[in-house]
């Protein structure tokens, strides 16, 4: 839950205080520094709407991490892969997406530092922040800050700013534990945690030492209803998977697939946990061996360990200066599953020349087998999990002060950062498991016909169940590994009282860093693609290898000017430099704001600036990686004839002379990192209202904007294939309209490879700066604290944000997609709020809270390319779930919490029928999750408390 403060100016709103106090009246605060700026002030409501989730909300409202309470935020609308799902790119890490920008686009600091970036890319290609080794029962507050902040933090600070602040100080000891499962089974966890506060007896020594440790068992699929078999709900009856398949290329519709067990399944009916069987299909002849239950056997959440260690220590050298020290260590262990359908066997990748079939003499012919491994074949599924293992820590030590008798502060610190990741990927060897096959099920290659392997298999062996030791035998685990570091330096000097101006003390703030950045990620040689062919030693699988470094320094300042009593202008600016490869990369940055307070009760703010995001080292130091596509060939189908150029292309398609497997044909592909791009780049703006009539009660209203542009895509490979036909001459079967010898020719000529008689062969594919997106967003925040006399206090908090326009454009020549309004290219929600009830009585505290996620667009609309590009022709209803607590404090050391998340147990049940009979998980995933409702218990013990 969002908090916003409830005045224009600071105040001390705490609900434990009975006191009667005038509605106008304010408390002086200390002077401290909000998150968007350097400099040291009271007022908390600036020109930039800074957002805090605190301990108590994290407490109350039923948050389970810290990427949780992120998650639910009204900003999240955005979807992200991550532990409700069981086969991203990143499946041990946890991230957010503010307004639907990229996760990589949102700058995350501890304790205003930034942190150390995944080593895994988020889809294989963005480098973004892990959130899930931070430590809940530790954290004091998160403070989110949006728009583009990169005039104060650098890059990344586009879509916004989050800080997560650690505790520094406590009142004793404090030890907790907390236990918690779900209604529906699965995913019991086990948490335990403990700090103290401890120094020395003259006040000059000062250490918070704390740590966490948690437990958590995976969710698997089989365990929900909605997951543990085939779509129930779709308009056609669910079908059963071919788990034993032998396809026909010659066959018709009906035809399609032979079936030649003569003990119809009965050998492998123990598969699938005793749920295989003989099925049949709609207008097909033949049956098969296949199951219901497939989808049940992949975890739908994480299993793992945990485990943090953090401390915070400072000591007085003097009334001047003070050294210090912070910090955070994580190691994590996640196990899950992905799942039967990417635990299988063709030989389709065996016989790519053939296109994936081999000829059958005695059925006259061309004939694909296909295999889907089950846990009985490996003698149970979790020995096939999969496994990741992380190791993070993030160092600081520095010292702080005062010059003299000045106002002028300093502080020098050093912040280390490295995040070590290994993979753990569950692996089929290519040459063992093809030989098991041939060895027991196809026989000896008689030879070729027409360009096909012959064989004579023997079918009947076919439908049986793998022995273990057999599967031991062509399976293992490969290891990738991974690292990222960050080394800073950095100096700043403060004086929030420089000179004096009508409106109260200038202030300043200026800041030098430097550092060194780098990531390294090492597949596993049987991962490892070979550079020639891109495949690799495993069956169906490869990963790309990636080294790189640099160099960079920053200049940073900061100027707050109270012109008059109502007005204050504040001015930051920012200079980066980076060193690749022995080329500078630099961006200046700026930001100017203001604050209007006409009466004291009223604010007006805005702000307008830059931000940027730098390369990140593995667009441009990522490996060469292939992958397997197809595309329209306008230079063949020109060279056919001179009447079918990229206008008239469908002709070419219906032409019978003309042969078809050549005119959208498949390639291979590659791509690779680009040392060469240049940083995006951002226009960042927002204005707003912040209203406290009372002490009591807030409401802020603010817009803000963004242009981005130069964004890092892959090329377009449909332009390369029309520039492929302008830039190849008349004589060779092109049009000839560009110069050969111009950049755009030549780029085509070396990254377009054709075969000896002109039909593709490869193409490279660069990443370039190219794309661009533009984005607006209103976000409402309300709160209300009320006394209501004996019977206790209430407090509201509120929070809603509407996206009110998303664009982008991939190439400056194509057609700029309304995200929000095309269902076929975006599922987020347009709306999206929370809000809490809190009731306090004495020792007790009661809190009801709900997370609402608006329409999204349904699963028709998004596979529908044709008639949903331009309009979200299907959609989703809304979403809510609400979260319970109660806490007791029990004794003056005792403080006991029963928690229930989603109450009503709702499931993501809106969008059954738009999806297919044929899907395991119909729901976006990427937004929703099956977990149910869940229960939690937790006492805390604080002793040693100081007099």
């Amino acid at each position: 839950m969002v908090a916003v403060a409830p005045s224009a100016y600071a105040q001390d709103t705490s609900a434990t205080d009975q006191t009667p106090q005038p509605d106008t009246q304010a408390e002086t605060l200390d002077k401290i520094v909000v998150t968007g700026s350097l400099i040291p002030q009271t007022t908390l409501e600036t020109a930039k709407p800074v957002l805090v989730i605190s301990a108590e909300d994290l407490k109350t409202r039923g948050f389970t991490n810290v990427q949780d309470a992120l998650h639910q935020s009204s900003f999240a609308t955005g979807g992200v892969q991550g532990n409700q799902q069981s086969s991203g790119f990143t499946q041990g890490a946890e991230t957010n997406s503010l307004f639907g920008l990229n996760p990589g686009y949102t700058k995350y600091l501890v304790d205003g530092r930034p942190m150390a970036n995944y080593p895994a890319l988020y889809n294989g290609t963005d480098v973004f922040n892990n959130i899930s080794g931070i430590p809940i029962d530790l954290v004091e507050r998160i403070e989110i800050l949006p728009g583009g902040q990169s005039s104060l933090y650098g890059s990344d600070a586009i879509a916004g700013v989050v800080n997560i602040r650690l505790k520094k100080n406590m009142d004793g000891s404090v030890v907790s534990a907390r236990l918690g499962g779900y209604d529906e089974g699965g995913g019991e966890s086990r948490r335990i945690s403990a700090a103290t506060d401890f120094g020395s007896d003259d006040g000059r020594f000062h250490m918070l030492l704390g740590g966490q440790f948690e437990h958590t068992d995976p969710i698997w699929g089989y365990q929900r209803d909605l997951t543990k078999t085939y779509n129930t709900h779709a308009s056609t009856a669910p079908i059963a998977t071919r788990d034993f398949g032998i396809f026909s290329r010659f066959g018709d519709l009906a035809h399609q697939y032979y079936f030649f067990d003569p003990n119809d399944c009965a050998n492998v009916s123990s598969g699938f946990g005793g749920t295989e069987g003989l099925q049949t299909r709609p207008g097909r002849l033949e049956p098969y061996c296949g199951s219901f239950y497939n989808p049940g056997y992949r975890t739908v959440k994480n299993g793992g360990e945990s485990a943090q260690v953090y401390t915070h220590a400072t000591f007085d050298i003097s009334d001047n200066l003070q050294l210090y020290g912070d910090l955070l260590y994580s190691r994590e262990s996640t196990r899950y599953h992905v799942g039967s359908n990417y635990t299988w066997w063709t030989n389709a990748l065996e016989h790519q020349d053939s296109n994936g079939y081999f000829w059958d003499p005695n059925l006259g012919d061309a004939i694909q087998l296909q295999r889907n491994f089950m846990p009985e074949d490996m003698g149970g599924w979790e020995r096939s999990m999969e496994r990741n293992d992380s190791n993070s820590y993030a160092l600081t030590l520095g010292a702080a002060g005062t010059f003299g008798d000045s106002n002028w502060d300093y502080d020098i610190g050093l912040t280390r950062t490295e995040y070590k990741l290994t993979e753990s990927t569950f692996v089929k060897l290519k040459d063992g498991v093809n030989n098991w096959f041939n060895s027991h099920i196809l026989g000896p290659q008689q030879g070729t016909y027409y360009g096909y392997p012959v064989f004579t298999p023997d079918y009947t062996k076919f439908y049986n169940l793998i022995p273990v030791a057999d599967f031991d035998s062509f399976t293992t685990h490969a290891k990738n590994h991974s690292n990222t570091y960050d080394n800073m330096l950095r100096a700043q000097v403060t004086n929030s009282s420089l000179f004096s101006l009508p409106g109260g003390d200038a202030g300043l703030a200026l800041a030098v860093e430097t550092g060194t950045q780098g990531w390294t990620y090492t597949p596993d040689a049987l991962l490892l693609a070979d550079p020639v062919t891109l495949e690799s030693q495993s069956w169906g699988s490869s990963a790309t290898s990636g080294k790189g470094s640099r160099s960079r320094y920053a200049v940073t300042g900061e100027l707050r000017l109270p012109v008059f009593a109502p007005l204050t202008i504040s001015l930051s600016g920012r200079y980066d430099s980076y060193k690749v490869s022995g080329e500078n990369v630099s961006k200046p940055t700026y930001n100017i704001g203001f604050e209007y307070r006409p009466i004291e009760s009223l604010l007006f703010r805005g702000q307008y600036g830059t931000a940027f995001k730098a390369p990140t080292l593995s667009d441009e130091f990522q490996g060469l990686s292939g992958f397997f596509s197809s595309t329209n060939d306008y230079l063949y189908c020109h060279a056919q004839n001179p009447a079918y150029d990229v206008n008239h292309f469908d002709d070419c398609l219906v032409d019978p002379d003309v042969d078809q497997t050549q005119t959208q044909p498949s390639f291979a592909g590659s791509i690779s990192g680009n040392p060469d791009l240049e940083p995006i780049t951002a226009k960042v703006w927002s204005y707003g209202v912040v209203w406290a009539p009372t002490s009591k009660f807030s409401i802020a209203a603010d817009y803000n904007y963004w242009n981005i542009k130069n964004e890092v895509a892959q090329q377009s490979i449909d332009q390369m294939m029309k520039d492929d036909l302008a830039c190849t001459s008349v004589a060779d079967g092109g049009l000839g309209a560009l110069d050969p010898s111009s950049g755009t020719c030549q780029a085509v000529f070396n990254q377009v490879v054709r075969n000896p008689d002109g039909t593709l062969r490869s193409i490279f594919v660069g990443k370039v700066n190219v794309a661009s997106e533009v984005l607006s967003a209103i976000t409402l925040n309300v709160n209300y604290n009320q006394s209501i006399g004996s019977l206790g206090d209430l407090s509201f908090k509120g929070s809603w944000t509407r996206n009110l326009k998303h664009e982008q454009q991939l190439y400056p020549t194509d057609p700029v997609i309304d995200v929000l309004d095309s269902g076929y290219y975006s599922r987020d929600p347009i709306y999206r709020a929370n809000a809490s009830v809190s009731w306090k009585k004495s020792d007790w505290v009661t809190t009801l809270y709900a997370d609402y996620i608006g329409p999204t667009a349904n699963y028709i609309a998004w596979t529908d390319a044709t008639n949903c590009t331009f309009s979200r022709c299907g959609e989703v209803s809304s979403y809510t779930t609400y979260n319970a607590s109660v806490n007791w404090q029990a004794t003056d050391d005792l403080d006991l919490s029963f928690v229930v998340t989603n109450l009503f147990n709702k499931m993501p049940d809106m969008d059954l029928a738009s999806y297919s009979s044929a899907s395991g998980a119909p729901y976006n995933e990427d937004m929703f999750d099956v977990y149910g409702r869940g229960y939690y218990l937790e006492a805390r013990w604080n002793f040693g408390r100081k007099q």
